[in-house]
């Protein structure tokens, strides 16, 4: 009997969706039998591999910018690593930590190298030389992995123009919450009682969006699209939930635009901030498949979303609003449109619920992973390719 991969993940500084995905990938394979480890920084590793005793552990530093010295001292360790713990396949989310993982899967023994696959969640970066850098590890990924799994269409179609012979699709889903007792269900309501008290919005509509405070998300478009609906009867609370490097700077922003933003910060009761919310809002400037986005559609919510990357293939044309991305006047009429329109909402909320019933399950996903690792395994992909 064949024995079940070795799976070895491989990351970066990884948070939000990318780390909760693949936490469900290590997690879920390891329930399949699989043997599995994960490579990351210690703060990816707390978050992907947790207390999970059974998934191994190796520190590595792979940061976000390129260190000479130091990236080459990490791709020594993960290549040491590799050669001691000896995968089958060497499963790498992002292209960053994709390129460490073609270089030190590049120099082990000949003959026994791992297959690799490379997961791309994101799209390039803003900025010219971030872009630059960011194009070389995606053409990269594009030509030594065996597999490129891609989380939208559109990045699907840029791989396959940087090179990426065998690139795939991966939808990236949610977590789902499991069939809730009567415990549950207690605290469930208790969750929602103190979200609402958290707000302070009374009986005034509440705008959500869920993201971490950063460029990408475009939030500061939507401080600019609530100053807008200020002086409505009742005025809207607008409330961002999240962390991250612009909170500073956005909560000025709003301050100077008086515009009512409440920044509740990291929160680990999202549905229970669905459970109050009047719309969701996700302003973003580019978004893969986002998880936040799916718990709204699940949740029923009215979504009002940017017409940019995978959102529109995630939503259709009836599960949510669709606007340009950095369009605050756009952005407040599609708010205010939901809000005065319970019939709009209500449309909204049926075609969202029935999209989202289509979603794949995070069993879905471990049980595509695992057919592709074996079905590499079983081609010898790793040892088949050519350097």
């Amino acid at each position: 009997m064949t024995a079940p991969p070795r799976v070895a993940f491989v990351l970066g500084v990884a948070t939000g969706g990318t780390a909760v995905h693949a936490a469900a990938l290590a997690s879920g394979c390891q329930d399949e039998g699989l043997a599995v480890s994960v490579f990351a920084p210690p703060p990816t590793l707390a978050r992907v591999a947790g207390g999970d005793a059974d998934i191994e552990t190796f520190p590595i530093r792979i940061s976000e910018r390129p260190r000479p010295a130091g990236d080459l001292a990490t791709i020594a360790r993960l290549r040491s690593g590799l050669a001691r713990w000896r995968p089958d396949v060497v499963h790498a989310h992002g292209v960053r930590a994709g390129a460490f993982g073609s270089l030190a899967t590049a120099a082990t023994r000949r003959g026994s190298r791992p297959a690799l696959v490379v997961t791309v969640h994101n799209a390039p970066p803003a900025g010219r030389a971030a872009r630059l850098t960011y194009g070389l590890l995606e053409r990269i990924c594009a030509r030594r992995a065996d597999l490129v799994l891609c989380v939208s269409a559109d990045l699907l179609a840029r791989m396959r123009v940087l090179g990426a012979a065998r690139a795939e699709q991966f939808d990236v889903p949610a977590p789902q919450a499991e069939p809730a007792s009567a415990e549950a269900v207690a605290a469930a309501r208790a969750d929602v009682a103190a979200a609402r008290a958290d707000v302070g919005a009374g009986e005034r509509p509440v705008v959500l969006t869920v993201a971490r405070l950063a460029a990408q998300k475009g939030l500061d478009v939507l401080v600019d699209a609530a100053a807008r609906w200020r002086d409505r009867s009742p005025r809207p609370v607008t409330v961002v939930a999240g962390d991250g490097p612009l909170a500073d700077e956005l909560r000025q922003r709003a301050s100077q635009a008086a515009a009512d933003v409440v920044f509740l910060g990291h929160r680990r009761d999202v549905p229970a901030l669905l459970a109050i919310a009047s719309v969701v809002v996700l302003p973003s400037r580019w978004e893969a498949r986002s998880l936040v986005l799916q718990e709204a559609m699940r949740s029923g919510v009215p979504v009002v979303a940017t017409r940019a990357g995978g959102t529109p293939e995630l939503t259709g044309e009836d599960g949510a609003l669709l606007v340009p991305p950095g369009d605050a006047a756009a952005l407040a009429a599609a708010v205010t449109a939901v809000l005065d329109d319970p019939s709009l909402a209500a449309r909204l909320r049926l075609a969202a619920s029935a999209r989202a019933a289509t979603f794949p399950s995070g069993k879905d996903a471990v049980r595509s992973a695992v057919s592709i690792y074996a079905r590499l395994c079983s081609a010898g992909a790793g040892n088949a390719v050519q350097r």
